[in-house]
């Protein structure tokens, strides 16, 4: 058993002051507000929110920061670049670099990652002598580094869609693809996981999954009451290559498809149609915004306040980590929309940290994390209320200070699973940047 005690706690949306959190086994066991600190208790100075999940990642587009920064171009030019990256990955480097790159979330607030792994077999397709072995690289690393995982082990067949349909993998791509949906279904039900561990589906994409492959990963994520993911018309050129292949957008062809559900989670959905929006409401979906990667990449800005007023749940990923920062993605969410609309105050600060909490948890799988309640995972996140960005908050103000001020600098201690990860804003076991900085050169060399 331990004890917290939080100088500021976020409890259901709102601020509670001298709030000690007891811990037992991982798990929150008694919250009493409004106490002194007793003696023992671990200290917790600023404002205590419930862990980050970031929701949608791949951790080996973090070695491309900076280095697709210096000429003009589009996403399919990003996507280039992406590729050469990709083409150098082996399961040993791939686990030196997500284990870097999973303590570099744990030091921004994230206590849970949804890892879009598509990365799956040699250069030539072939797969390894264990044909999990990125996927177990990518599950050891979070380990590690004290995150939970949920492995959204993805189905990738095709390369693109044109007039004809589509297009067989070339090049890199081919380390993509399993072959057929019931190779990639065999593959992923040898996977086995521990308590801090999920596996998910997901489907790349229209582009890259045709609507029988799409029906067959429903069928399985249902089956095993796994969460599903997808890209969903990220880029305009998407949904036109999918009109005229199957005269209908994505989110379209993924509810004839049968893939649109509660555990469906959209990803990007910047360029939807209103009856887009209707039927991932009506659904009750989730989509997964990444606002500093779009913006990096210069997708568009999605309609997040349709999307909430229709009914669908909004949550945070990261992507292709141009920034690992949930405070910069969340207020990145209402200061879009504000340009988008010229309104401002559409989603509030209690709402974006929902999107950053519990909407994500729930979007990985993790029904049981996201809040700081009796009974939940004891994820206690802390922010800095004296730092240089927000010092001066007013009383009653912290939730708007740490999403509207705040950067990951400022978080200062992180708890999973009632276990301490960062203390001071370093990690305890791993010199992320040293290891960042030298992973990313081995990959490049």
């Amino acid at each position: 058993m331990s004890t917290w005690w939080c100088e500021h706690a976020a409890l259901d949306g709102a601020v509670s002051n001298a709030v000690l959190v007891t811990v037992r086994d991982g798990r929150v066991d008694r919250i009493d507000v409004g106490v002194p600190a007793p003696a023992g208790a671990s200290r917790l100075a600023g404002l205590t929110v419930p862990g980050f999940a970031n929701a949608h990642s791949h951790a080996f587009h973090r070695a491309l920061r900076s280095r697709v920064q210096a000429e003009r171009g589009t996403f399919w030019a990003w996507r280039n670049v992406m590729y050469r990256a990709a083409e150098r990955l082996d399961p040993d480097s791939y686990h030196r670099l997500a284990r870097a790159v999973f303590a570099e979330m744990a030091c921004a607030g994230m206590t849970a990652v949804g890892e879009f792994h598509y990365v799956h077999h040699r250069i030539d397709g072939t797969p390894y002598a264990d044909p999990n072995a990125m996927g177990l690289a990518l599950l050891s690393a979070a380990d590690e580094a004290g995150l939970r995982i949920t492995l959204l082990d993805t189905l990738y067949l095709h390369s693109g869609l044109d007039g004809d349909g589509h297009r067989a993998p070339e090049g890199v791509q081919r380390r993509f693809t399993d072959g057929t949906a019931d190779a990639w279904r065999a593959r992923v039900d040898d996977l086995v996981v521990n308590d801090r561990q999920l596996v998910g589906a997901a489907i790349h994409s229209v582009r890259a999954v045709d609507p029988d492959a799409m029906t067959g990963v429903a069928d399985w994520a249902r089956r095993n009451s796994a969460p599903i993911h997808a890209h969903v018309s990220e880029q305009r050129a998407e949904n036109e290559h999918c009109r005229a292949a199957f005269g209908c957008t994505p989110t379209e062809l993924l509810d004839e498809c049968g893939v649109l559900d509660t555990n469906f989670t959209a990803v990007h959905a910047t360029h939807l149609s209103a009856s887009d929006i209707d039927r991932l409401g009506s659904c009750q979906c989730t989509v997964c915004m990444c606002p500093t990667t779009e913006r990096d990449l210069g997708d568009g800005i999605g309609p997040t306040s349709e999307l909430v007023a229709a009914g669908a749940a909004l949550c945070l990923g990261s992507d292709s980590h141009a920034v690992i920062d949930q405070m910069e993605d969340a207020r990145a969410v209402e200061l879009d929309e504000r340009l988008r609309t010229e309104s401002r105050g559409i989603h509030r600060a209690s709402d974006l940290l929902h999107m950053a909490t519990l909407a994500g948890q729930r979007s990985l799988g993790w029904d049981d994390a996201g809040s700081i309640t009796v009974g939940s995972r004891a994820d206690l996140v802390s922010i800095d209320l004296n730092s240089v960005r927000t010092a001066g908050t007013p009383s009653g103000q912290s939730i708007e200070a740490a999403i509207f001020s705040s950067t990951s600098a400022d978080i200062r201690s992180v708890v999973i699973d009632g276990e301490q990860i960062v203390v001071d804003g370093h990690h305890i076991r791993i010199d992320t940047a040293s290891e960042l900085a030298a992973s990313i050169e081995e990959l490049f060399a």
